[in-house]
């Protein structure tokens, strides 16, 4: 298995970090610095970052949290926000958000120690869903939700949207399914129509539902589950 591959499995850090870690010369197997990219064996090859030894891979954990709106899906090492989704869980277990939710956004967010569960599903190329319930300063045409549906709005620098599904479910409000997650997605397609959004709530992400999950509270997904994901 990769070094960076093991690492962020065991989660301990992201690939990216990982290989920044033993650029820097923290990371040792066997008691030797370790290459960046090099292979290790797990179970058998002696892997330590800053000293600390990395004898094991933790049992899988996977958190659904109805995330109110104010906190932010960073983790406390970036330090940038008091109200970071792991100081306001305070969980004991090290685990990091599978993807992002925007500071005003509320509803369902994973959280995972998992490292290459996180990848494989934040690869845009995989399409998985996730479904938000918005509501809208005021209503789309049928022409601009059409336009929305075909996707090619252009959010991004040199990228546009995919195609998705909408559907009006009341006054002002409407069900996004997106199969990707360019940053404020949503709030940009409406700003494009010059609609602001009042409200926002993600309510699934593939085969997890936000269901009757309180806001503010969490649930450790069965393993059933997890092997849905």
């Amino acid at each position: 298995m990769r070094l960076n591959k093991y690492l962020s499995a065991a989660g301990v850090c992201s690939r990216r970090d990982a290989d920044k870690a033993a650029k820097e010369g923290r990371i040792t197997v066997n008691g030797k610095e370790a290459v960046p990219g090099c292979d290790i064996e797990p179970g058998k090859d002696e892997v330590r970052l800053d000293g600390k030894l990395i004898d094991k891979m933790p049992d899988r954990i996977v958190i659904a949290y109805n995330k109110p709106a104010g906190v932010v899906c960073s983790t406390v090492s970036q330090g940038r926000e008091r109200n970071d989704i792991i100081t306001v869980l305070g969980l004991k277990e090290r685990v990091y958000p599978i993807g992002r939710l925007d500071k005003d956004s509320t509803g369902l967010i994973l959280l995972t120690n998992d490292g290459e569960l996180t990848q494989r599903a934040l690869r845009g190329k995989n399409g998985h869903e996730k479904e938000y319930i918005v509501k809208v300063s005021s209503d789309f045409s049928l022409s601009e939700l059409r336009e929305i549906e075909n996707g090619g709005i252009p959010i991004e620098e040199k990228r546009s949207t995919r195609p998705c599904r909408v559907k009006k479910t009341g006054k002002c409000e409407y069900d996004f399914i997106l199969t990707e997650g360019m940053n404020r997605q949503i709030r940009k397609v409406c700003e494009y129509f010059g609609k602001t959004v009042v409200s926002l709530n993600r309510i699934r992400f593939m085969n997890i539902r936000l269901d009757d999950l309180k806001v503010g509270e969490y649930r450790i997904l069965s393993p059933e589950e997890a092997d849905g994901l």
